[in-house]
């Protein structure tokens, strides 16, 4: 419960994510204080926060919580050899060109193993994965994502893929064999909406060409970006493996330096040596492999 609410702010997010009430939440923490006979919690009007002493304690939770997991999953592969559910969360385009193919793949080499699927965006993977939600997390690279340093964690780079700029058919720049950056700084663009990751790195991208794009459409949908720039409302730059051959915009490259997605999968420390995660993770970085970036 320190945990959580370590990792969540406040003792009602705590609560929610344990599937508790938060005064369960707040009777375990006191609890707690008084089994280790130290302030954990400072209170803050209706607000805590975390001690010295609860930082401290924190240091050690994570290879408590990491050993109870190993712990159980010894007893489960006891149980059952290497067959059982695997719970993935990856964004949308993860699944169609690493995930599904995996699947398909891992149904002839691991026949115990039951993958399911969640759909969520690069930078709720993580947090469902921390949350005990899902055993692997296929992410993007940003500047919230988990660093290799993180104790809890394995990160297992996939790909990195180059962005390209979409534009409207009758733009300038959309005979060209590449385009300049630069070129678009005048244009209205179409943009993932605020908290996408992709997001962050076009106005990196935009900020390092020297100028800060004028955002006048949002959307998530690659299709929907394509399908805008195509009726002249904007230009917009996307990862290149989004978009279908079919695409009604026109698609080119952008001259170095060209921003770039790096994909990778995480999977919890304690897990990470599970048969059926090392399955899968060998079988996703494989599926990579073959894309055509």
């Amino acid at each position: 419960m320190l945990r959580a609410l370590a990792d969540h702010g406040t003792v009602t997010a705590a609560a929610e994510v344990l599937h508790l009430t938060p005064s369960a939440v707040s009777q375990q923490l006191a609890a707690l204080e008084s089994e280790v006979g130290q302030e954990l919690l400072e209170r803050r009007g209706r607000r805590v926060a975390i001690t010295s002493a609860g930082r401290l304690l924190l240091s050690h939770a994570d290879t408590i919580l990491t050993e109870v997991e190993r712990a159980e999953d010894a007893m489960r592969l006891y149980a059952d050899g290497a067959t059982g559910e695997l719970r993935i969360a990856a964004f949308a385009t993860a699944i169609s060109l690493l995930v599904a193919p995996s699947l398909a793949s891992l149904r002839e080499s691991t026949p115990g193993l039951h993958l399911v699927v969640q759909d969520a965006e690069g930078h709720q993977a993580v947090t469902q994965l921390l949350d005990g939600e899902v055993d692997l997390a296929i992410t993007v690279e940003h500047r919230g994502s988990p660093r290799p340093a993180d104790d809890r964690l394995v990160l297992t780079p996939l790909y990195a893929e180059p962005f390209v700029a979409v534009l409207p058919p009758t733009h300038p720049s959309a005979t060209a064999e590449s385009v300049d950056l630069t070129a678009l700084s005048t244009d209205d663009w179409i943009m993932t909406s605020i908290g996408n990751p992709i997001r962050d790195v076009v106005l990196l991208a935009c900020e390092q060409a020297g100028f800060q794009p004028r955002v006048v459409h949002t959307s998530d949908d690659f299709r929907s970006v394509a399908a805008l720039a195509a009726a002249g409302a904007g230009v917009s730059l996307v990862p290149r493996l989004t978009l279908p051959p079919s695409t009604p915009a026109v698609i080119r490259p952008l001259a170095p330096p060209t921003p770039t997605r790096r994909v990778l999968v995480a999977t919890r420390r304690a897990r990470a040596d599970h048969p059926l995660v090392t399955a899968t993770l060998k079988t996703l970085a494989e599926t990579a492999a073959q894309l055509d970036l």
